[in-house]
């Protein structure tokens, strides 16, 4: 086990496939470290931001069996970008149907951002398939986290914003996320492909609390930006297609699981207030409010804090 609390080695899938979920979807996914080990389940965030070979690194691969897949739309499912056909029930369904496929009684479950929503609205659904939540930068969905992104984040970033803003004319900015829907979901690729790069950058721009020139580059590939772009928004103005503030009033269904919850102190993208309100509903789960850190998993006492937590699952099934 690492007790420095650093990412492990890069490994490799032991296995990988696509499984159809609809006659419209198909998802990627794959499993890495110890075959026979605690099954984990990775919920990679965006929505639309796929899964990637760093992230399979938080986890003790003599332990754990690590189950990674690219959500509806995203990294390598099929089709890339597609928001129909597209819901948070039916991505819950889509994690059962790859735990059946896999054998999986029980797992784990670690997700950040948008993988901190799924990993909420998948335990309150199967609290039984649950063996607890490892969960990062916490992002709730609800009418106010929304306006924060699409509007707030200009008072961190007002020229990151600006940048944002002004890709719109100006008599649409009074509602930039219709805004950026009307373009996102139009049949031009010119048009829809433009404005999905700019909201990811918008999003990339903002994840770290020191500037990381590779994220943001990262998220202006078409590859990435396309899910990231599309599915935000789709979500975003469907508000998870969940009743607002679902997920903290139905915490009971999961307060009896082990949990931890980790924050950055300046995340931007999913301000602390998000992580806070959890806490203070789910007051069992062991909470950790990094002082020197934004949004990213990557952040070194983000990345330090999870490792942390996922080796004490491993030794003792619980958090501190």
């Amino acid at each position: 086990m690492n007790d420095n609390n650093t990412l492990y080695p890069p490994i490799e899938p032991n296995r990988s496939g696509m499984l159809a979920v609809d006659d419209l979807h198909t998802l990627y996914w794959e499993e890495c470290g110890n075959p026979n080990g605690q099954p984990v389940l990775y919920l990679h965030g965006g929505p639309g931001a796929g899964s990637s070979p760093l992230q399979r690194r938080f986890f003790d691969p003599a332990h754990y069996r690590i189950v990674l897949f690219d959500q509806r739309g995203a990294g390598k499912s099929t089709p890339l970008g597609e928001y129909r056909q597209n819901t948070t029930q039916l991505l819950i369904e889509d994690i059962e149907k790859l735990r059946v496929m896999l054998g999986i009684e029980q797992w784990l479950i670690f997700g950040g951002s948008w993988g901190s929503t799924l990993a909420l609205a998948y335990g309150e659904a199967h609290p039984e398939r649950c063996l607890g939540f490892v969960l990062r930068g916490i992002f709730l969905c609800t009418k106010a986290e929304v306006e924060w992104f699409v509007n707030g984040m200009k008072f961190f970033y007002p020229e990151i914003h600006a940048a944002f803003a002004n890709a719109i004319p100006e008599a649409e900015r009074g509602d930039l996320l219709q805004a950026y829907v009307s373009r996102l979901f139009c049949d031009d690729p010119a048009v829809y492909t433009e404005a999905a790069r700019n909201w990811s950058r918008y999003e990339g721009s903002c994840l770290f609390l020191k500037p990381q020139p590779e994220a943001i580059a990262s998220f202006e590939s078409d590859a990435v930006s396309l899910g990231i772009g599309r599915l935000e928004a789709h979500y975003m103005r469907n508000g998870a297609f969940m009743e607002d503030d679902a997920l903290i009033r139905n915490i009971a269904a999961i307060r009896h699981l082990p949990a931890v919850i980790v924050q950055g102190r300046y995340d931007v993208i999913c301000p602390p207030v998000s992580a806070y309100r959890l806490h203070q509903a789910w007051p069992e789960a062991a909470f950790h409010v990094i002082g020197d850190a934004g949004h990213s998993s990557m952040e070194p006492g983000i990345t330090a804090a999870l490792v942390r937590a996922l080796n004490q699952f491993a030794a003792g099934q619980a958090f501190d």
